[in-house]
């Protein structure tokens, strides 16, 4: 669709005949949040602007970076569907049935009349910089092309400037998952006093075929009945729940016993012993005890006798999978001690170093003599070093996770709503039989601008794997840290 207008509209005319399609105009964080995208828009037109073409040339250079991954995959794809200059000036249509095409901006070449409106956007946006020459682009599609056009942008900015010149933009809703009431952490399921005594005595309880189907499987539910008595269970599919199964406390070697202390921590703490749970997402604000819990469950599992794990393996985002930590000093453990100082903290909680008893002197030349012998000693190590220092407990990088097969650990991937869902299935695809994978994060913070409450990939991996036999998701809503801890998170 570099041809001139005219032709375009007579192409978009004939398309229209039967049903008014809508031309979304890409923006390219949109191509490298999904590669793919081109294929899910129906029949609709799609144009990619080509300033869009000249930023993935730039970021094609990232050769450690998803991003940069992701700009070679659009590449490769736009090659094999625009083969030559033909597809190219004309465009070509999609299995899906819509059509796809490269257009330049003719205004901004100064080869057609360029209207006031458009004029104008000049003394509004700084057209040096690519985002307002896409919103240019988008702009010439909606004045060449049979409306609506429609921009797509993962930048929110940018979708506030466009709407502020008079074009509408959305986000890239594809893989955005569906809104959930935020009061509710788990199912509340009515059931008489008798069922609830069965319950009790035999460990497992049929629901009604109703109550059954409205539950996924290894979804966690409260049963009560209307004296108020209640009891939690699992649901193991087909209406049938059981009993949590999960000892009363956890413990790292040598630490200190840790106990759930609400309802959905003993959710949390369950899927987190269950070996037959290979996945498990977990939603909660500052203080819940998402960390805690799955890092103890994690150190004792790979502790006890004939374990199903060799160790343990803690990490996180630097702000994404491609974000590079080479400019940090020190080995890969000093560069991400910055970011994985919640485990750190985790682990003094589990593992507290108890000081030595004071010795008494008897005079003061013995106490400046100890002084001196204990000044010349090095400090002591912290009790959770040894976990450190025997690989049970390793720190990862995200960066460098691609092409590996991670085997017979416990991984736990720490703020995941900071990533995109294509960097949340590069983690997951990464592990092999025999190990677990635990994603915690809460989907209110998030920092990555690419990314929101909806599409991050936490909460996309928690949707899409709902109801699957390897899977199983807990929310977390009372903060357990200090009743400071939880009136700020509430509150502030």
């Amino acid at each position: 669709m570099m041809e001139s207008s005219s032709g375009a509209l007579g192409r978009e005319s004939q398309r229209s005949s039967t049903r008014k399609a809508k031309t979304y105009v890409l923006d390219t964080n949109v191509l490298l949040h999904d590669p793919h995208c081109v294929f899910k828009f129906d029949d609709n037109s799609l144009v990619i602007p080509i300033e869009a073409l000249e930023e993935l040339d730039a970021i094609k250079m990232e050769q450690s970076s998803e991003r940069g991954r992701n700009a070679r995959r659009v590449h490769r794809l736009l090659r094999e569907l625009l083969p030559d200059s033909r597809a190219m000036l004309e465009g070509v249509r999609l299995k899906s049935g819509g059509t796809l095409s490269v257009v330049i901006n003719k205004y901004l070449q100064g080869t057609e009349a360029i209207p006031s409106r458009v004029k104008a956007l000049g003394s509004i946006l700084n057209l040096e910089k690519k985002d307002n020459r896409i919103i240019a682009t988008a702009l010439f599609v909606q004045e060449n092309f049979p409306p609506p056009a429609i921009l797509v942008t993962k930048d929110v900015n940018m979708q506030l400037k466009a709407r502020a010149v008079g074009l509408e933009a959305e986000d890239y809703l594809n893989d955005k998952a569906p809104e959930e009431p935020e009061d509710q952490s788990y199912r509340r399921i009515g059931v008489s006093k008798y069922d609830l005594q069965r319950f009790a005595s035999e460990g497992e309880f049929a629901l009604s075929e109703d109550e059954g189907a409205s539950l996924a499987l290894n979804e966690y539910a409260l049963l009560e009945t209307e004296e108020g008595k209640t009891m939690p269970a699992r649901h193991y599919g087909d209406g049938l729940v059981r009993k949590l199964s999960f000892p009363d406390s956890v413990k790292a070697p040598g630490g200190i016993p840790i106990r759930p202390r609400n309802l959905e921590q003993r959710f949390f703490l369950d899927a987190l012993m269950d070996d037959s749970i290979s996945l498990i997402t977990c939603y909660g604000k500052a203080g819940t005890g998402k960390t805690l819990l799955s890092t103890v469950a994690a150190i004792q599992q790979s502790t006890v006798a004939n374990s199903s794990y060799d160790g343990v393996s803690i990490t996180r985002p630097v702000i994404g999978v491609g974000k590079e930590i080479g400019f940090l000093p020190g080995s890969l453990e000093e560069k991400m001690n910055p970011w994985l100082q919640p485990y750190y903290d985790a682990l003094e909680v589990l593992l507290p170093c108890t000081p030595p008893k004071e010795p008494q002197f008897e005079n003061k030349r013995q106490r400046k003599k100890a002084k001196d012998v204990a000044e010349a000693v090095e400090p002591m190590q912290k009790p959770y070093q040894r976990l450190l220092d025997s690989r049970l407990v390793e720190i990862e990088a995200l960066c460098f996770i691609r092409g590996r097969s991670i085997a017979r650990r416990f991984f736990i991937l720490d703020e995941a709503q900071q990533l995109t869902p294509h960097e949340v299935k590069t983690v997951i695809t990464r592990i092999s039989e025999g190990s677990k994978i635990v994603l915690i994060g809460d989907p209110a913070q998030i920092d990555n601008p690419y990314v929101d409450s909806r599409s991050n990939g936490l909460v996309y991996c928690a949707n899409r794997m709902r109801g699957q036999s390897l899977f199983a998701h807990v929310t977390l809503t009372k903060g357990e840290r200090s009743p400071l801890a939880e009136l700020a998170a509430d509150l502030l």
